[in-house]
């Protein structure tokens, strides 16, 4: 363990860099998350709203046998429609669960019961509050410079300063943090570790397509948006006050601003029946959702989302995850010049 690092999170997780690799849905499998927590951090699989129980079994299966901790992540708001792939999970004993976004205590308490530590995720001082009351180990104060869903309202590190003077778990910080600069930062702040995305999106064992990677190491901080316009699109049940961050593209050009006008085409789309993959508009063309989904699955991302935050301008590709943890680990030298600087001073 790299002594300038020893956390309350890398003691309860047995870790030697205090870094979880963010429970990206779509973007981290088992196969990320195992090479994470090879590597002295710990990765999680993120579970989405559409994982099938056999995805679930399949992946936590996978990092089970890896003989590693690892994590998992949920969204709240889904669990409450369907249980089936947490109660999965949580037999597989992971060492961290992850529950965002919504209404977070019934599900805090089932992975506690467990032996889980469970990380939750705030956007505002009043949910990390919340996420202490409903038992969370670890809150997770995210600022609105991170990638994929989450709240827009504080950036990162005013609010970290924030949480950490109101609760009393460990913190961690998400937002922006995508190399050791950023990790030794707030550490030095007094967070426990980081909350990383972007900076492991573009590894060899992510499941981002090859041209995601392409358009991630052509962007720069300014090259991500905030917005619904993906979720619209996708007919998706994210609460309205998580929407997401994403690079820009062609689909956000046209609609960001647009919302509204989104959604009435989207209902529209949907009041039509469907005929062989999607009912065409006047001028023939598929309906959103449809040519969304087909965007999706044949990585245009021209239309589809490439969820990044704004870390992303620093960030490297088609890298394993190992190389990413080994240069996080590099905090410890940062710190430890810091730690003379201030020595010399005083």
């Amino acid at each position: 363990m790299l002594e300038d690092m020893r956390t309350e999170l890398t003691q309860l997780l047995g870790l030697d860099v205090p870094v979880v690799a963010a429970p990206m849905a779509g973007v981290a499998d088992a196969r990320l998350a195992v090479a994470v927590s090879r590597a002295g951090a710990i990765g999680c699989i993120g579970i989405g709203s559409t994982r099938t129980p056999d995805w679930v079994g399949a992946q936590v299966a996978q990092a089970v046998d890896a003989g590693v901790p690892f994590g998992v992540g949920f969204m709240a708001w889904a669990l409450a429609v369907d249980s089936t792939a947490f109660d999965i999970a949580l037999e597989a004993r992971p060492a961290l669960v992850s529950i965002s976004f919504g209404e977070v205590e019934p599900w805090v308490t089932r992975a506690r019961e467990v032996g889980a530590v469970v990380a939750v995720q705030a956007g505002t001082v009043a949910e990390a509050v919340a996420a202490e009351r409903a038992g969370a180990g670890l809150v997770v104060a995210r600022g609105g410079e991170a990638g994929g869903h989450g709240r827009n309202e504080v950036a990162t590190l005013p609010l970290l300063q924030e949480v950490l003077d109101t609760v009393s778990v460990p913190v961690l910080a998400a937002g922006g943090i995508s190399g050791p600069r950023g990790l030794a930062a707030v550490l030095a702040a007094g967070a426990a570790g980081a909350w990383v995305g972007t900076a492991f999106a573009g590894c060899t064992e992510a499941t981002s397509s090859p041209a995601a990677r392409r358009v991630m190491a052509r962007a720069g901080a300014t090259g991500t948006v905030y917005g619904r316009v993906f979720d619209i699109a996708q007919r998706l049940a994210w609460p309205p006050e998580y929407g997401g961050r994403a690079l820009v593209n062609d689909f956000t050009r046209e609609w960001l601003g647009r919302e509204t006008d989104l959604a009435a085409a989207v209902s529209v789309d949907r009041a039509v029946p469907a005929a062989g993959g999607g009912a065409p508009d006047a001028g023939g063309k598929p309906d959103v959702t449809t040519a969304m989904a087909r965007a999706r699955a044949e990585g245009d991302v021209s239309m589809a989302p490439v969820y990044c935050g704004q870390g992303v301008g620093r960030i490297r590709v088609d890298v394993p995850a190992a190389e990413v943890v080994a240069e996080f680990a590099r905090a410890a030298d940062l710190l430890r010049a810091s730690a003379r600087v201030v020595d010399a001073v005083s």
